[in-house]
């Protein structure tokens, strides 16, 4: 399996959550209200959440880089 690897450009977020309401379990939020990521998605159904809050993100602040083998 592999890793997506996630990135937040943290100027560029808005703090809107959609990525924590997309994928609860790979971001969240931090006390200014910039997302996070907590967990990098390691089954095909999490990179597909992943993708999802990727591609609604209202700001584009999200991105993933290519998959890498662990």
């Amino acid at each position: 399996m592999s890793l997506m690897q996630i990135i937040i450009d943290r100027a560029r977020c808005i703090g809107s959550g959609d990525c924590v309401v997309a994928a609860p379990s790979l971001f969240d939020q931090g006390d200014d209200g910039v997302a996070v990521v907590v967990s990098l998605p390691d089954t095909a159904e999490l990179a597909d959440l992943a993708r999802e809050a990727i591609e609604n993100c209202p700001s584009g602040a999200l991105a993933a880089e290519a998959e890498v083998p662990r």
